[in-house]
């Protein structure tokens, strides 16, 4: 079933992020499934509010280059984490490994096409718009706007 369009130049009123909470390190979070991003990024700043000591836990990186559409991308090295997809009937925890860019404007963790292939992850846009994860399309996560199911 579709949803009631938006007037002309008012799309960006149907409410359609692609955030979702994720709990990191005991301490709520949000993520951005960004299937336009072909690796799991996060800004540094961002890493600083949410986890003490996250420069303990990088993984060096070599030889690959980032860039975004408007800029050119500085990794500090690879993040790596316990990451949860809360959910009243059993939370996903999947092992999160994101690349830590220096000059990123994102305050929230982006998930790209790497790991959103890997668990199978799915947004649906259907009339409820959620998103599972896995083979159980039975169990919906909500994204943080929207209600939980």
């Amino acid at each position: 079933m579709q949803r009631t369009k938006p007037a002309r130049g008012k799309g960006f009123t149907a409410r359609s992020s692609c955030i979702t909470n994720i709990v990191i390190n005991n301490r709520e979070s949000k993520i951005l499934l960004d299937s336009g991003a072909f690796c799991t990024c996060v800004e540094k700043d961002y890493l600083d509010i949410i986890y003490t000591n996250w420069q303990d836990r990088l993984m060096p990186i070599e030889g690959i280059k980032f860039s975004s559409a408007s800029q050119n991308m500085n990794p500090l090295g690879i993040f790596e984490a316990e990451m949860i997809f809360p959910h009243p009937t059993g939370s996903i925890r999947p092992k999160l490994e994101s690349f830590v860019m220096n000059n990123c404007t994102s305050q929230q963790f982006k998930l790209g096409t790497d790991y959103l292939n890997i668990y199978g992850i799915d947004i649906k846009n259907h009339k409820d718009r959620y998103l599972t994860i896995g083979e159980n399309e039975r169990r919906k996560f909500a994204f943080s706007a929207e209600k939980e199911k």
